[in-house]
């Protein structure tokens, strides 16, 4: 049984995977569990990882470390993987564990204030935290593909550009990206935080096949046809609003001020 988040692009059946599963190597010793697991970049210092307890493997979340310790599991040097929430599961191994009950999850809390300033108690069982309940159960390191996540618009504003190319069906990163990572993406809250919103900021989505860090910041409008490259930051304070003009090309700059084309 392959499990995976809805907002995950990136996920889809491998079969390597699953041949794997299918014809363990040692048959003595099949694996019942697989987490799929992919290098942390300075985007997922949030993202849970995978930790050794009491010789089992156990999925660590961010919502369980003592505040003391937040800035230690962030580190990208010390906790160099994070969970995908790709998951595999033998079937056999779910109907065993549901019928005995042993499938005891630990109960995250989650502190969170609603967009009307409501603060409220979020409890959570994380689904890849039954991985200490399997025999054998293995994390697998995927490339970065395999997780490409839309939770926000700056998430949407990747998988929209020519970073990535859809490819029978799946979200492939684009043969011409001349690196591995994925850029940095930050867009101001109060104009890109809505898809109609987001969308009526763009002509088209610039080019960023060679884009590290974006930042943008409030009243931004981008025209036709504009190359992103390294790392670009547009502010506009309040009051103010930036035009990017179509066919404008950004590398490494700070734009900020009032510019605004007009219609004549």
């Amino acid at each position: 049984m392959f499990v995976s988040n809805i907002d995950n692009l990136g996920a889809t059946v491998d079969l390597r995977i699953l041949n794997m599963l299918a014809n363990p190597a040692d048959q003595s010793k099949p694996c019942e569990f697989v987490m799929e697991v992919t290098d942390k970049t300075r985007a997922d210092v949030k993202g849970g990882t995978l930790i050794e307890y009491e010789k089992k493997l156990r999925l660590l979340e961010i919502a369980q470390v003592p505040k003391e310790h937040v800035d230690e599991f962030k580190s990208v040097s010390k906790f160099k993987i994070f969970n995908t929430n790709n998951l595999w599961m033998k079937m056999s191994a779910v109907q065993r564990l549901s019928d005995s009950s042993e499938l005891d999850m630990e109960v995250i809390v989650n502190n969170k204030r609603l967009s009307n300033g409501t603060n409220v108690i979020q409890l959570e069982t994380a689904c890849g935290a039954g991985i200490k309940h399997f025999n054998n159960a293995i994390g697998i390191n995927v490339p970065r593909s395999r997780f490409l996540p839309v939770k926000k618009t700056s998430d949407l504003l990747l998988v929209m550009s020519n970073l990535y190319e859809l490819t029978h069906g799946s979200m492939r990163s684009s043969s011409h990206r001349q690196f591995p990572t994925t850029p940095l993406v930050k867009l101001g809250d109060e104009h890109f935080s809505k898809i109609h919103k987001f969308l009526g900021r763009f002509a088209n989505i610039p080019d960023m096949l060679e884009l590290d860090h974006l930042t943008v910041s409030g009243d931004v409008t981008f025209g036709k046809d504009v190359t992103l490259k390294g790392t670009v930051i547009i502010i506009a304070n309040h009051g103010e609003r930036i035009d990017i003009p179509s066919g404008a090309f950004l590398e490494n700059k700070i734009v900020s001020g009032n510019l605004r084309i007009l219609d004549h």
